[in-house]
Order: C-alpha cells, then structure tokens, then sequence
C-alpha cells in the first residue's frame, strides 16, 4: 500500500516486497484483528495473533527501514512505538515501563501485558501495527512523499503565509471570520427552512409522512407528466421542417466557419505551424474518433488532406487534451452568443451525470461493474452540461466509482476562459454526499441534486427542543456544532486552498473520506453539508417548481447522452481504447462533435425562428424556452464522410433554410 511513485527509487527487492507482502497482509491483519474488541475466547485471540504476527514480521523490518512515517501532534506517542520496534526483535523480556502504552487501547491490554508487568512482544507488535494502519486511514500518520499516504496539509495554502491570506479567503467567499457567526447562519437557514415547509404540509398534495420500520419518514409522490401545449408541437414542427438537411462532416466544417476552432489544434511540438487544408484534416480525425469508426472511413484516395499518413500524424500531434479543451471552449462560447441560446438559460446552471461504455480490450484503466457492464469491464464517462446544453468538462472513471468524488472536478478545474461560469450544479443520486453538500456551500454554489431515496435520506437540526409541528419526527438527528467550532480555521484553509487551485478536488475528497475513514476535518465538513442537505431536503419535498426545474435539466443532460451514443455509433458503441491518455481523447472528440452538432442546430433554429415571424407566425416565448438543439434526424450521422463546403458558407453564411415540402434527405 506504501509502494507508489514517491519510492520509485527503491532496489528491486524491496520493491518487490512492499508489492508481494505490505500491500496484502498489513491491510489483512487490520482488518480481522478490529474483531479483537470481543473475541470468542482468550485462546482464538491468541492463536490468531502468532498466526498473524508470523506473516507481518516478513516485511516489518523492511518497512521500518525504508520509510520514515510522521504525523500530527497527536499521533506522537504512536509513531515513538512504531519506532520502537526496531529493538524489540533483540529483547528476551519487556516490561511496561520499556514501551510505550499510551497507544494500546483497553481492547488490546489483557493480551499486551499481564498482571506482573511483562509486555508480549507478539501483541504488542501486532497492536501498533493496527494501530498505524489506522493512524493512515485517519491521515493522523502519513509517509512523506507519497501522493496517496503523503501529508495531507501539504496541498493546502502553505501555513507561513495563511495568516495573511485567510482575510482575503474569508471575503472573496463572503464566509464568516468566526466558527460562531457561521453557525448561527447554518443555525437561521435549517430553522427557517423547518419551518417554511411546517406551514404548508398541509397543502402539499404530493407529501405526506408514513411510518416505516418504527421511523417516520417523507413519502413524496412523482411528478406528473406535463402534457405539451399545442402551440409548443406546431412550433417544434414548423421549426424542424425548415431544418436544412446536411451531413455530419459539413456540421463540423461550417461550425468551423464561424469559430475557426480548427485554430486551436497546434503541434505538439511545432506550436503554430501549419499546413495546407489542415482544418479538413483535423475534421475528419474527430469525426473518426467520435464516431468510433476508425481512420478507414474518412480517407481518400488523390486528397492531400485525406491522405491516410496526414490523418495519422493529425491525430497523433494535434489532437490532444490540451487542444480539444480549448477547441470546446470557443464553441460554448460561441453558443452563449446567440439569442436563442438565452431563453434556454443563462449559463449559470449545470447538470452532471455519467454515460458508460464497456471497454472489450485488457486495460488497467476500467473495472467490472455487472449492472452496467455485465460480466466485461467498463469506464464512466462522466461530464457537464451547461443550461445551454453545451457540454464544457469531463472526466474519464475507471468502472463506476462513486460520483460524487469527482462532483466539484466540472466547476473548480474546467480550465477554460468560459465567458458563463454555473453556480448550480444538478445531478443524481450518486452524486452527492454530506461532504460534497459542505464544500459547495463552502465555496458559494447551489447544490441540487435530485434525491431518489428520499424515505432513506437523514434530516438534522440544531435544537432538540425546537417545535417543528409535523416535522418534529422527520427532524430526529441533532447536528453537533462543536465539529464545525474545533476546526473552523482548517475549514477555510480547505475551501480557500480549493478556489485558489492548489488541490485538486477529487484528490482532497479522495484524503478527507480516507478509503471510508473520514477525518475530523472531514467530519466537521461533512456537519456543514447536513445543515444544507436538510435545507436542499426541506426545499425539495415542499416545492413542485423546484423539482421540475430539476428534472427538466437533467432530462436535457440524458437528451444529450442520447444524442452521444448515436454519434458513437461504431464498434457496437464500445470503447477499443486501451490507455487512459487514449480515452480522454477520444471521449473529448465525441463531447466536441456533440458540441458542435448542437451548435449547428441552435443558430439554424434562431434563423428558423426569426424567418416565422418574418412570415407572420407568432412564436411564444414560453414555447421557445422548450426547444432543444439534441435533434438528430435532419442530420445524417452514417456513411457519408465527404468533406467539402460551397464557398458561400465558407465564408461564414448560412445555408438557406429548407422547404418544409421537401421531405427528402
């Protein structure tokens, strides 16, 4: 477990030890000698620790000897025991006053040390090693150096200059100087929210409250389906009728046309230098890539640009991470500008999900996952959409690790120079936990996600003695304030260190939760994400517009996902790619081709509309507001891989709108 590339420097034999014996049997021993606190008999217990002592001490003294542990003030005492090992091996007899005991819990002292004072070498090396174990699990103790078991505080703002720094944290996230004035706001918004939604139980139809296995609980019924207004289907029929009819390759080319974000593809290591026809080039290799037909389809015959050598080299030096990032960029852009684009929103709301894809060929970078992928391996797909509906970050997930450790990712790291820059983000389920609620409110963002096992779902308040009329049994968990207090300093730390950019926020969430063992500074976040779960909770249950309002966005977010999958329509829609690197890229065309189609289709739905009220239509603004630019059918997606435009439309014109007779593709 310690063998990562801070110790790459290691000799092969203890490389090779560390990979063999620490992985396995230290965290084997952890894990059964935690039923120690009541064994079946004296004998079992020790029976099990000679058995277990045997297999630790293989590896014990290598560990002792090549990695130097340290820790917090308060694992002190522990790391001078785990130093301490190193003399035991020599010692016939110990005695207590030899070692030290601070360490050893009640659980462990009838097995450490007997009524004379003599100290069990065995159980007392086997308690220590435990308790180390759990020292890194609590990031109490850590290994210098290393990314995963290294000092958690090391990614923060540095100490020396947080004193100066932490002012400008507290106004740049309009947060409280003080752990009480804090909480007194925490305290005012859970109250009101108690007792907003008391007062209007009894006029909300689709609520009510049951008592289920002795708890009461929230029982909230679905929404309804909202029928469309007749004018809403004209319109959408009058609109698609005037669709032009194209192919998917003209799609990339003219969007190309009006953003020229062919321009931002660069040589690897050329910078700037061109050649000729190059934005053909660079067309095909994405829709190849997005398409997930391979390189064959697109390349001709006599055509320089279409050579199957200058598609190669394109996609091996030009399309990069780097390059489609900021490819994307001036196509969301770009989007933000038109005036549809605003009925739909203002680019302040996000949505976040997950599209899987198997992955039939042996990588390390996926995992199994029977529901998603059946017996094969997969990865997770997981990105942002704005209110626009254009996409705008994504992550590549190994199987289906839980969503909410990459939650924040889309918001704090999308590295761009978006111009609309959300503040809420919406998401299912699996995206939220209590510590992801504390960090989003820590950091000014609206966290909305849609909760769909609401009877399960844990309510906490501050006053045990507060009346919440027909909430009091709902409202049954009591919020320790004392958590937040203890370590209010390191909490803006955290959140000021996540908004300057110096950590990574999968990586803090991954330290904080601690492999299912979170910190205290985990926990005292975590109280501050139940306040404003309760308060999202609260929201949720007693506002019908909230929550149509959520499912309409992450019903775009699937539409979008739709969408994706028929362009990836290759290969049975399988993943063939082998490494990591590989699959950012290729998913990063796929989310770039899907920009690009819904870009195409918003400014020819503007033109569309604007032509019907030329002619005398009238077009509702509340049935605008419902379009969507996800429609696929006027485009074709297979077969047809030509890449030439008419010069009209090279220069940035737009098509003329299509005859709503004409019913030809």
């Amino acid at each position: 477990m310690f063998l990562d590339p801070a110790y790459t420097d290691l000799d092969a034999a203890r490389a090779a030890v560390f990979e063999r014996v620490a992985r396995r049997d230290l965290v084997a021993a952890a894990d059964v000698i935690e039923g120690l606190a009541q064994p079946e008999s004296e004998d079992h217990v020790c029976k099990y620790v000679a058995d277990q002592y045997g297999r630790v001490r293989r590896f014990l003294s290598v560990l002792l000897e090549t990695i130097s542990f340290e820790g917090t003030a308060g694992a002190t005492p522990l790391l001078q025991a785990w130093n301490g090992l190193r003399e035991l091996d020599h010692r016939k007899i110990l005695r207590e006053g030899e070692v030290t005991m601070t360490v050893i819990p009640s659980t462990w002292r009838p097995y450490v040390v007997d009524a004379a004072g003599v100290v069990d070498r065995t159980a007392y090396t086997m308690c220590v090693v435990e308790r180390l174990w759990r020292g890194l699990l609590r990031r109490e103790v850590f290994a210098p150096g290393s990314k995963r078991w290294g000092d958690p505080r090391t990614y923060l703002i540095p100490e020396e200059v947080w004193t100066t720094e932490r002012p400008k944290v507290c106004r740049m996230l309009n947060l409280p100087a003080t752990a009480d004035s804090f909480i007194d706001l925490l305290r005012a918004e859970v109250d009101a929210s108690y007792h907003q939604t008391a007062d209007r139980f009894d006029e909300n139809d689709a609520l009510r409250i049951e008592e289920i296995d002795d708890q009461e609980k929230f029982v909230l019924e679905p929404l309804e389906a909202e029928r469309d207004r007749p004018s809403l289907v004209r319109l959408r029929e009058q609109v698609d009728a005037l669709m032009p009819r194209i192919d998917l390759p003209d799609v990339l080319l003219e969007v190309d046309a009006w953003t020229n974000y062919t321009d931002e593809f660069t040589h690897i290591s050329e910078g700037r230098s061109r050649v000729e026809h190059v934005a053909t080039s660079i067309c095909a290799v994405l829709l190849a890539e997005a398409c997930n037909i391979g390189l064959e389809p697109v390349v001709r015959r006599g055509s320089s640009a279409l050579a199957r050598d200058r598609l190669s080299w394109i996609s091996q030096n030009y399309v990069r991470a780097d390059t489609l990032r900021r490819a994307n960029t001036r196509l969301v852009n770009f989007q933000d500008a038109i005036p549809l684009a605003k009925h739909w929103g203002g680019g302040d709301v996000a949505t976040a999900d997950g599209l899987r894809f198997v992955v039939p060929v042996r990588t390390i970078n996926a995992a199994p996952n029977p529901k998603y992928f059946d017996v094969r391996r997969g990865v997770t797909y997981y990105n942002y959409s704005s209110d626009q509906f254009t996409g705008f970050h994504s992550i590549i997930i190994p199987g289906t690790i839980r969503d909410s450790l990459f939650i924040l990712a889309g918001l704090l790291e999308q590295d761009t120079s978006l111009r609309i820059q959300p503040k809420e983000l919406m998401c299912d389920t699996a995206g939220y936990s209590d510590l992801v609620f504390g960090l989003f409110r820590l950091l000014g963002y609206q966290f909305s996600p849609r909760i769909a096992d609401l009877g399960d779902a844990r309510l906490w308040r501050f006053d045990r003695e507060a009346n919440y009329g027909q909430l009091d049994g709902i409202a049954r968990n009591t919020l320790n304030p004392e958590l937040i207090r203890s370590k209010w300093d390191d909490v803006l730390r955290v959140a000021g260190s996540l908004m300057r950019g110096r950590v990574h926020a999968t990586d803090l969430l991954r330290v904080l939760q601690a492999d299912g063992h979170p910190t205290p500074l985990a926990r005292a976040i975590a109280e501050i994400g139940r306040c404003q779960k309760t308060v999202h909770l609260l929201r949720f249950v007693d506002d019908k517009t909230y929550r149509r309002r959520i499912k309409v966005h992450l019903n775009r977010h699937e539409g979008r996902h739709s969408l994706a999958r028929e362009v990836f329509h290759g290969r049975r829609g399988e993943l063939h790619q082998r490494y990591r690197e590989g699959q950012e890229d290729q998913l990063g065309a796929l989310g770039l081709v899907v920009n690009a189609i819904v870009l195409w289709n918003t400014r020819y739905m503007d033109a569309a509309l604007r032509h019907l009220r030329e002619s005398g239509v009238e077009v509702d603004p509340e049935d605008v507001a419902h379009l969507s630019p996800l429609g696929f059918d006027h485009i074709n997606l297979i077969g047809r891989y030509h890449f030439g435009l008419p010069e009209s439309v090279r220069r940035g014109e737009l098509r003329a709108l299509r005859d709503p007779n004409d019913r030809e593709f």
